[in-house]
């Protein structure tokens, strides 16, 4: 009882820091100065204002200021897309309900914050399904497979187009994690999300739900002493300054999904939604192939800063795959689930991936 009222004052000092923390960050946005446009946007007759809460040094979330120089490019200046990474307009459960009402026009959301409003991007969340680079191509070039999968959220008035990534999902902590039960010792910040909620719940291992504005504070006052992220977002974001330890688990692969405002995108003339739509397809594909150079290169970069990196034994792997299997099928009939407006209608949508991408075979 006292271990739980002390917790809770913990979290209660938090949610006061964080607060004031956050404040001072939506006002700073000075720092987005360095990628200002080499245009002057004010001429174009087109304007969409597009969020992500990631850093633009990640290449999966640069490709915002690129779909942006591409596209007023391609437009001769007629659309111009003002895109805000950095958190500027607030956490990814708040900017999304802003999306959804028409109040900004598009966001890169991280799959894991995706399923809120579409359960079916969950799918890739699963554990070790689409687990590496090789594999999330292959399901992004799976025709049908991928184009049902994008429809997730259009029942609610967003259009999915395309994805860019982040890395390999593992464990940034404070203390060494070399096996389960260290594992079981740590607060895990994890996403706003109930894959990730159910997965940790199956494993056995503490969760802590929290927007990723508030984890900087939270991290420093040990509120949380361990992330669920992957190791190129734990380096840019510097949160190996505080979680010097790394754990490669590489149990599914953080994604970026690029979804805008169906009423929105619909009332663009169809030669600039045409190419609204080329224009971000082209971005994703080739970020996608830069990705894992950039995840090669900010492990290294770690490990030269004194970062320490783990790996699970292949015992303690495949216990995480077998209680992963429940998370599977738990979550299979929100994932199957078919909507008003999709056009592939598959009797078992999460079956026809797993058998496509070779899952347990």
């Amino acid at each position: 009882m006292k271990k739980g009222f002390v917790s809770c004052l913990l979290i209660g000092f938090f949610f006061v820091i964080s607060v004031i923390f956050s404040g001072n960050a939506l006002a700073g946005t000075a720092s987005l100065d360095a990628w200002k446009p080499a245009f002057d946007p004010s001429g174009a007759k087109y304007k969409s204002i597009i969020s992500c809460v990631g850093h633009p040094a990640i290449k999966g979330v640069y490709a915002g200021f690129e779909f942006r120089d591409l596209l007023w490019e391609r437009t001769n200046g007629r659309i111009y897309i003002d895109f805000k990474p950095l958190s500027v307009l607030g956490g990814e459960v708040e900017v999304m309900n802003q999306l959804q009402m028409g109040a900004i026009q598009g966001m890169g959301i991280s799959s894991v914050a995706s399923t809120n409003l579409g359960p079916r991007f969950g799918l890739v969340n699963l554990p070790f399904l689409i687990n590496s680079f090789e594999k999330m191509e292959k399901f992004v070039n799976s025709g049908q497979l991928f184009d049902h999968y994008m429809m997730a959220m259009d029942h609610v008035g967003i259009t999915g187009l395309d994805f860019t990534g982040y890395g390999n999902y593992g464990w940034a902590t404070v203390s060494p994690v070399k096996t389960i039960e260290d594992a079981k010792k740590i607060r895990f910040r994890i996403a706003e999300a109930s894959v990730n909620q159910m997965l940790y719940t199956r494993w056995g291992i503490n969760p802590v739900v929290m927007p990723w504005p508030d984890v900087p504070v939270a991290l420093k006052q040990k509120v949380i002493t361990g992330l669920d992220h992957t190791p190129m977002v734990c380096s840019i974001s510097k949160k190996f300054e505080v979680a010097k330890y790394y754990t490669r688990v590489n149990y599914a692969q953080g994604l970026y999904i690029w979804v805008f405002n169906k009423a929105w995108l619909n009332s663009l003339p169809e030669d600039l939604r045409n190419t609204f739509e080329d224009v971000v397809h082209e971005v994703c594909a080739n970020v996608r192939k830069q990705t894992e150079m950039q995840e090669n290169t900010e492990i290294a970069n770690a490990k030269a800063a004194g970062v320490e990196f783990f790996e699970l034994s292949e015992e303690d792997l495949n216990e995480l795959r077998n209680k992963g299997d429940m998370v599977h099928e738990k979550y299979a009939e929100q994932i199957n689930k078919i909507h008003k407006g999709d056009t592939y209608k598959p009797e078992n949508f999460l079956k026809e991936v797993q058998d496509y991408l070779g899952y347990r075979q």
